[in-house]
């Protein structure tokens, strides 16, 4: 049975990390809410934020079925998936080290969420432009430089080589890295111009995997929705750093 991903049709968002394993992988699966057909599309995945599966009622997409089976948060989804598509380490300790530095991407996403939205998901941005310029300041001068430099330590003190950040094969944080540059490189690229320079195992990650024969077969089809401002990555010109 192919897995059914519940996300927000139209933009990439949390759900494309997810997207990048099953792509990779070659897995069979159903982006329930792009589809029309019956049993499908936005109307089927709100069902299910108001109704549950089998006494689970997710809080948000994206979340994950696997048969009875229904798993939420991009970080819990991706620790279920890694094993079954091999994008995990084999040992338990190596894979609760992926774990955790998918749960630190997710903090840096929310992060990179809070640049245009940093007071209320409930107004729109331009009724917070002031504080979202001053949240992407101190964001493009204080947080990338701390996150970017912490994964970029990892790849290189990773013992089988700075070519993945968790062993010696590749996994689904070093997909999920691979977003991150894409999208930070569409939202702010003046912040990130000459980034290869800065964090030079990061860049050869980000081009290794946009090389993957799955992946760039993915970028290159429909399937792979276009960045956009109602994503969680935005480019507002007004919000990156000076050219």
């Amino acid at each position: 049975m192919a897995y059914q991903l519940y996300y927000w049709n139209g933009i990439q968002g949390r759900g494309e990390f997810v997207r990048l394993a099953l792509e990779e992988a070659g897995a069979d699966y159903v982006d329930v809410a792009r589809h029309d057909q019956p049993g499908l599309g936005t109307d089927a995945m709100l069902e299910i934020l108001d109704k549950g599966l089998n006494s689970t009622i997710p809080f948000a997409p994206p979340f994950l079925q696997d048969g009875d089976l229904m798993v939420s948060h991009v970080a819990n989804i991706l620790f279920y998936l890694g094993p079954k598509l091999g994008l995990a380490p084999s040992d338990e300790g190596p894979r609760h080290v992926a774990n955790g530095l998918q749960l630190t991407i997710t903090d840096f996403v929310c992060e990179v969420h809070d640049t245009h939205h940093p007071i209320s998901t409930g107004l729109y941005y331009e009724d917070q432009k002031a504080e979202a310029k001053a949240r992407s300041t101190a964001f493009i001068d204080d947080r990338i430089p701390k996150y970017l430099g912490y994964f970029e330590r990892m790849l290189k003190q990773n013992p089988s080589g700075a070519e993945h950040i968790v062993g010696s094969d590749l996994s689904y944080v070093d997909l999920s890295l691979f977003q991150v540059i894409e999208g930070l490189c569409y939202a702010f690229p003046n912040a990130m111009k000459g980034y290869q320079h800065r964090y030079h195992a990061l860049a050869g990650l980000h081009a290794a995997v946009r090389e993957r024969p799955r992946i760039a077969a993915y970028l290159a089809s429909p399937r792979r929705l276009a960045f956009n401002e109602d994503g969680i990555f935005r480019h507002y010109p007004e919000l990156d750093a000076a050219s």
